[in-house]
């Protein structure tokens, strides 16, 4: 068994070993590319099944970050290769190391054209996600969550649609903007606290009005990533144009970035900035919420659709976090976790008939239910779990927010709560017009229901999917010493940081 100080290591890295292995497959053998896809799923599952021993030796009675590791990598600036996980962040490194081997999968008969530098880029892809979920040291944070980008933009940019080269440079100047202004507030920490150490800086008391321009600046990072409204529309634009496992990763994973953000540093490192601008969130969540909801109720294509349903998601994590409160904390992370199962669910459904038919317009379908019964079965869990019906994974974590929500503000409550009914609105206006109906068109006519591998790539999200909706337990006992420690100690410094003159939490 692998020693539990280099399980964390080991699962970060073991994908480049896949990288290394894949270079040294022949070019000239005639089943080159096959060699490669089986090179890359079998990296991918072993890295999975690594991950797992992160989980079955995680202890949930403490908030300490454990499996830790630490090394000297730039000894002249204390800075530190560090990792480590707590109750936060162990989830999201297990929905990274799942999605990869599913992403695989997917593309298994989908990508025909480079097909070797298309899993290289898949498996560094998922290096740096899993890195930037386990990075315990400022720098190291973000030179992996920068390094996301440069295999997902080659993602979108060579396997993508029609439009790829523009949605790629969208995705990618969006995405490199916000992260400019988190280097300069990253630098701005360095000098004022001598460390980059995250759990250091969790309990440094930075003056209250520089805490809010470095709130700013790691704001204009998370936003972009998360993304929040107004600047979400990157999103829609990469999704459409995306390869199917492309968009099933950016939905699944690279939205979590930016909720993990905030958790990680917006509120235990600027708790005075982040309960100033809490306001802010709450308004752009709930524009987030409504807005894209009725964006989503106008689209013709079924990417699009799903695509402004995840910017509606999204807004109701955001909301979450900053009513910060146990219940709205604990409800964001198990909605991030869930969108992350059903979201790329959703995406796949879409992949399974645009492989088939090569088209997303909705009005392009229907009664595909005569022709493709499992199909719809997969395709109603998944839409019925996004709209978070009990039972499924999208209910827990809506009802947490929703009790967080109004113990803060029952408008904002409210609020939040139309943008539920429209997501059945939007949902179930897809599957209707998608499924059922008649079956007119000749070529849905002869069309197939899932094969045997397209069916191993549903099964494991959909077990996830009543697991997580039916024994919310198992996934909420082991965040909750971390949600509580975090809740406790941000109240504790905005109670600390109050004084006669008004403070922060006058502004507040």
């Amino acid at each position: 068994m692998i020693a539990l100080d280099w399980i964390l290591t080991t699962t970060i890295f073991l994908p480049l070993f896949g990288v290394v292995a894949i270079l040294l497959v022949s070019r000239r053998s005639a089943y080159a590319d096959r060699n490669v896809r089986y090179v890359a799923l079998w990296t991918s599952l072993v890295t999975f099944l690594v991950s797992l021993l992160i989980w079955w030796n995680f202890d949930y009675s403490t908030a300490d970050f454990q499996m830790v590791q630490r090394a000297e990598w730039i000894p002249s600036l204390s800075i530190n290769y560090l990792v480590g996980v707590d109750g936060i962040s162990v989830f999201f490194v297990l929905l990274c190391t799942l999605l990869t081997p599913i992403c695989i999968l997917a593309s298994w008969e989908a990508i025909t054209v480079r097909v070797r530098e298309y899993m290289i880029a898949f498996l560094v892809l998922e290096t740096m996600m899993v890195g930037m979920f386990c990075a315990l040291d400022m720098v190291v944070f973000y030179v992996f969550f920068e390094g996301v980008l440069i295999p997902m933009f080659l993602i979108i940019g060579v396997w993508g649609g029609p439009r790829r080269i523009y949605a790629a440079f969208k995705f990618f100047l969006y995405t490199l903007a916000g992260s400019v202004l988190m280097l300069l507030a990253i630098m701005t920490v360095y000098f004022q606290s001598g460390t980059t150490d995250i759990p250091s800086l969790m309990t440094f008391v930075f003056d209250p009005e520089l805490q809010r321009w470095l709130w700013l600046a790691f704001f204009a990072a998370f936003a972009v990533k998360v993304p929040m409204w107004p600047v979400h529309t990157w999103l829609p634009d990469a999704h459409v144009e995306a390869p199917t496992a492309g968009s099933v990763i950016l939905a699944g994973v690279l939205l979590k970035m930016g909720g993990y953000g905030f958790l990680r540093f917006s509120l235990p490192m600027f708790p005075d900035a982040s309960a100033y601008f809490a306001p802010l969130i709450f308004t752009l969540s709930c524009i987030a919420v409504i807005y894209t909801s009725l964006v989503a109720l106008a689209q013709t294509d079924m990417k699009k659709l799903i695509a402004y349903s995840s910017v509606a998601h999204m807004g109701l994590v955001t909301a979450g976090i900053f009513v910060a409160n146990e219940q709205g904390v604990a409800g964001a992370i198990i909605q991030m976790l869930s969108h992350g199962l059903v979201s790329a669910a959703l995406f796949l459904c879409v992949g399974v008939v645009y492989d088939r038919i090569h088209s997303r317009d909705i009005e392009r379908y229907g009664g595909l239910v005569e022709r493709m019964p499992r199909y719809a079965l997969f395709f109603m869990v998944f839409m019925l779990a996004s709209v978070g019906l009990p039972g499924t994974s999208g209910f827990v974590g809506e009802v947490l927010v929703m009790v967080g929500a109004f113990k803060v503000s029952t408008l904002l409550a409210a609020l939040i709560a139309t943008g539920m009914v429209l997501g059945a609105a939007y949902m179930l206006y897809l599957y209707r017009r998608v499924i059922f109906g008649v079956l007119t068109k000749d070529d849905l006519k002869a069309i197939l229901d899932l094969s045997p591998r397209e069916i191993a790539i549903f099964a494991p999200l959909l077990l996830l999917v009543f697991w997580m909706g039916i024994y919310p337990r198992s996934f909420l006992d082991p965040i909750e010493v971390s949600v509580t420690n975090l809740v406790e100690t941000y109240e504790a410094r905005l109670a600390a940081s109050e004084d006669p003159a008004g403070g922060a939490l006058a502004a507040r």
